[in-house]
């Protein structure tokens, strides 16, 4: 998804980007209803399951836990108001820390917000196929999955549309989803005012499995902070909402789930015995109960579309993280490239074939991403406190619209750290599945992995190149060796001249022998020898002739050389001797039946023609 950042991003044809702040295009921002809508079917999502899952934990006192929840979140209003209104970019905790701390302190609260939404869309787009599918009784894993897929790659598709059309989509999911709870609660009360308290009575007085009302509450309060899970959302795309918008989503999301988590659970205790709850589809049971089957197909419909919706959430975020971090050079500038319609389509697709991997590798059970999605929520929650913390200190001068009291920073920090312990050490149901921390180390060290590696590129390239350059110095300094060896091989073996006697002054003669000398031998020096009588000198034909030859075979140096003398034995080795050149390298033309010596008595001179 994108989320525009009133920037114009344009790529060159090597697909570097450059940003220019001078050249932000303007577009149209979200309002208030949008903007609460993109982050809220996250967060409101959550009264499909967190309901169950307070009861499965806090027992009879699960209402309590969500108040206690709705209490923390009321904090956490005024602490992402400060922080956002003081810092008003994309990237809620990453943003926060990296202008309070270092890079690197601000990656780990990138990769835990990153870890998040992946969790999210995933677990997101799976159940939301289960509850569809749950309306049709089709129960095929492998259907399932590849409809997951499907599911995600639409939203995929509309996030690349632009933040515009996903935000039509997104208000409408709102809306509908917010009438069905509605509807939901209303024939729950009902119910319940027909048949009256005794369920609720006889839960209240049922004994507690976790031994104690305290850790009821400390379990129950654990589990039940997953209903604020997206909470964060809105501050990741908050360069795209009109001015002012940003408090107000906030408190709209406060407002939904205060009002929705606790109420549900405590309709639900009213409704059913708690032996009697269903985790996985509560909410249907509690509309099949109280109204009928007809509501408890518009859940199982509105289910699907609100968790639906929470996939788009998880587009919208995580692009605003990722451009954030892209235009802080954590990564590559390749993310940042945008459609026409301001989309970063790039990291749309990259972060749809993230969780496809994801989804292909869990095979389907992302029941077991529930440790990641709760633990990295959790951390980020709590590095925002932190980073509320040191913007108070380090930037106490930055104007910012509202401030966040201590004591509420403090109970915030208290609260987050309680439910971060109690999400650690809360032993999985089933024996055999791994504990949440133990999930969530599998995803989190190589996400974090990835991130540090992109943080420290340059560093860890030249440390590459060190090491290379370590490893393969003696090898190349080896071949250089070799190398001036074999040059001054073949120097040595061309330095070695050659001779070649003429006749006459025929040019025809001598350029058959420089191309068999060419052809044959390995020298770049060849002297033409003519033998004079006494007195005589070289005629003007011939010396122009080997000039002629000199500019025709410019790799060989031709030297000519008069001799006075008389052409035989003697001469021959005379000249071998003076010249150092063995007599075998120095060749003649053929003799004719005039010639007065015989071939051998020449001690070895070749025949070249």
């Amino acid at each position: 998804m994108s989320t525009e950042h009133n920037e114009k991003a344009s790529g060159s044809k090597n697909e570097v980007v450059h940003f220019n702040p001078s050249e932000l295009k303007k577009h149209e921002k979200l309002g208030e209803l949008a903007a609460t809508a993109i982050s809220g079917n996250d967060i409101s999502s959550s009264v499909l399951y967190v309901s169950a899952l307070a009861i499965v934990w806090a027992g009879q006192y699960a209402w309590i836990t969500l108040l206690i929840v709705a209490f923390v979140l009321y904090l956490f209003r005024k602490i992402y108001g400060e922080v956002v209104g003081a810092l008003p970019l994309n990237g809620g905790a990453y943003n926060a820390l990296l202008n309070t701390t270092s890079k690197r302190m601000s990656s780990i609260a990138a990769t835990l917000t990153l870890l998040s939404y992946m969790a999210t869309a995933v677990i997101s787009a799976n159940e939301a196929i289960h509850y569809l599918f749950h309306l049709f009784g089709i129960h095929d894993n492998n259907l399932i999955i590849l409809a997951t897929i499907g599911l995600l790659a639409v939203f995929a598709g509309l996030a690349i549309m632009g933040i515009k059309e996903s935000a039509k989509v997104a208000i409408a999911i709102f809306i509908f989803h917010l009438t069905v709870m509605t509807a939901l609660i209303i024939a729950l009360i009902v119910y319940v005012a027909q048949h009256g308290f005794d369920v609720f009575i006889e839960n209240w007085h049922r004994p507690l499995e976790k031994g104690s009302i305290w850790m009821a509450i400390f379990f129950g309060f654990a589990a039940s902070m997953l209903g604020i899970s997206g909470f964060e959302s809105s501050a990741n795309f908050v360069e795209e909402q009109k001015p002012g918008v940003f408090p107000k989503t906030l408190k709209n999301m406060w407002i939904v789930v205060s009002i929705l988590n606790p109420l549900m659970a405590f309709l639900a205790l009213a409704t059913l015995p708690i032996d009697d709850v269903n985790k996985n589809t509560l909410l249907i049971q509690l509309g099949e109960t109280a109204a009928g089957k007809w509501l408890a197909a518009f859940i199982s419909i509105d289910a699907f579309l609100v968790l639906s919706g929470a996939v788009l959430t998880s587009y919208i975020g995580v692009t605003g993280l990722l451009e954030r971090m892209t235009l802080d050079r954590i990564m590559p500038n390749y993310f940042l490239k945008k459609n026409k319609r301001g989309a970063s389509y790039r990291i749309v697709l990259f972060f749809f074939l993230l969780s496809v991997s994801v989804l292909i590798i869990t095979r389907g059970e992302v029941t077991t991403l529930a440790g990641v999605y709760t633990i990295s929520f959790l951390s980020v929650m709590l590095l925002f406190v932190i980073g509320n913390i040191l913007l108070k200190v380090k930037r106490k001068h930055l104007p910012r619209p509202e401030r966040a009291p201590w004591l509420g920073i403090i109970v915030a920090f208290i609260a987050v750290s309680v439910a971060l312990i109690g999400n650690i050490v809360m032993e999985p149901e089933d024996p055999n599945d791994p504990a949440n921390w133990q999930v969530f180390v599998y995803y989190f060290v190589p996400a974090l992995v990835f991130i540090m590696i992109m943080l420290n590129r340059t560093l860890l390239l030249k440390l590459l190149l060190n090491i290379v350059q370590y490893i393969f110095e003696p090898i190349r300094k080896f071949f250089l060796r070799l190398h001036k060896g074999i040059d001054r091989l073949i120097n040595e073996i061309n330095s070695q001249e050659f001779v070649f006697f003429t006749k006459g002054k025929s040019i025809a003669n001598m350029n058959k022998a420089m191309l068999y000398i060419r052809d044959n031998e390995h020298t770049k020096k060849v002297k033409i020898v003519k033998v004079l009588k006494p007195g005589e000198k070289p005629s003007e034909e011939l010396i122009r002739n080997i000039k002629i030859l000199d500019e025709e075979y410019p790799e060989i140096d031709i030297e000519f050389v008069p001799v006075e003398g008389e052409f035989g034995p003697e001469l021959i080795r005379e000249l071998s001797k003076k010249w150092n050149i063995p007599i075998n390298f120095m060749f003649i033309g053929s003799p004719d039946e005039k010639f007065p010596y015989r071939l051998e008595e020449l001690g070895g001179v070749r025949l070249i023609m």
